[in-house]
């Protein structure tokens, strides 16, 4: 990690790495294994230990929670430079200046009014996904923590599918018990599971029949007899904030014919993919193979059909490098990625299925450990 850091301020002939963010940006949790819901001030200097600035409020808890050195906003001098700064912004950069030393690297999404504060006191470069890259490849303990995340993602989806396959059906809907059965519905069910064992889900899908066919609707209505059910759930820790991805669709009855074959394809397409994975291959290779896949087996890709990517990677945030796309570079080990093809028709509906998992030297290590049935 410090290499990776020092090598892109050896590049850009900077003294110090500068982020301005809260915990909620991945990077930030990354260099700082601190949760915080207000923006703080990171400093890296060439060679150094990662240092946070922060209220006095926060010193105590950032000395004992976070990797990093840790000094208050008055220690840094912020409230000095604030009595003939015309403003907060130029007192920050003010400080940040004169703790960085010198010339300063600061990622793509850094505040664009401080980085012009910062303008009058040093040279300000920007950098170009240096700590995303770092991110990308898991240590032993970011995949353990990774892991068991989708340990409870399977076991919501154990959940979720068993509601479907339980419910009533009454005039073509479906019941739990006497409550319809909705996708706010279920969705509600699956995150309150979450939530109550320390998982937090947003945004969940839960879409039914004809909404399949757009791959991101997050459902709403009642879900009904005999049409498809598509469930992409994708949940953080909320003590390590590492998320875990995955989708199943089933159908409560009897498929169409045309959902039925799509099924069998999309489950094909998925161990085509999964079976390619390995370090050295290219997102690319992958994605395309599948693509090919699906063409030869009767299903053009247009405005409908295969309309994504194959996969991405998952960790602090949960679409982050590397992906299996028509740019997606080189896989390396300690990868942890989805594969997820899928197959929509305004017509029929869709399907998509996901797994993700580890790629190692000579494989991929699938963690997704859900079934994979159509009918339930």
């Amino acid at each position: 990690m410090i290499n990776s850091l020092d090598q892109s301020l050896e590049a850009a002939n900077s003294k110090a790495y500068v982020m301005v963010a809260s915990s909620e940006n991945p990077d930030m949790r990354y260099l700082t294994g601190f949760s915080v819901t207000d923006p703080l001030i990171y400093i890296r200097r060439h060679g150094g230990r990662g240092q946070l600035i922060v209220p006095q409020m926060e010193k105590d808890r950032a000395l004992s929670e976070s990797k990093c050195d840790v000094i208050t906003r008055g220690e840094a001098g912020y409230f000095d430079y604030l009595k003939s700064a015309p403003d907060p912004y130029t007192a920050q950069a003010e400080m940040i200046s004169y703790v960085a030393g010198g010339d300063i690297l600061v990622p793509a999404d850094f505040p664009v009014i401080l980085a012009r504060e910062l303008e009058k006191f040093c040279r300000v470069s920007v950098d170009r996904g240096t700590v995303e890259k770092m991110r990308s490849v898991k240590t032993p303990g970011e995949i353990e923590k990774i892991r068991e995340c989708q340990k409870a993602n399977d076991a919501v989806m154990e959940f979720a599918v068993n509601k479907i396959s339980a419910a009533l059906v009454k005039n073509g809907e479906l019941y739990d018990g006497k409550t319809r059965m909705t996708s706010s519905y279920l969705r509600g069910e699956i995150e309150c599971f979450l939530l109550k064992r320390g998982f937090l889900a947003r945004d969940t899908i839960v879409s039914c029949g004809t909404e399949t066919a757009m791959p991101h609707c997050t459902g709403k209505g009642v879900l009904l007899e005999n049409e498809p059910i598509l469930m992409d759930i994708f949940p953080s820790d909320l003590k390590t904030g590492y998320y875990s991805d995955m989708t199943r669709t089933v159908v409560k009855g009897e498929p169409s014919p045309e959902i039925e074959d799509i099924f069998k394809t999309v489950s094909e397409a998925k161990k085509l993919g999964e079976n390619m994975v390995s370090a050295g291959i290219t997102g690319k290779s992958v994605h395309d193979a599948v693509s090919k896949f699906f063409e030869e087996s009767g299903y053009h890709t247009g405005t409908e059909g295969f309309v994504h990517s194959l996969g991405h990677g998952v960790g602090l945030a949960i679409h982050e490098s590397p992906s299996l796309s028509p740019s997606g570079g080189e896989l390396e080990c300690g990868n942890i990625v989805t594969v997820e093809p899928g197959l929509y028709y305004r017509k029929y509906g869709g399907v998509r299925l996901e797994d993700m998992g580890l790629v190692e030297k000579n494989g991929f290590d699938c963690f997704t450990k859900s079934k994979e049935e159509l009918r339930v």
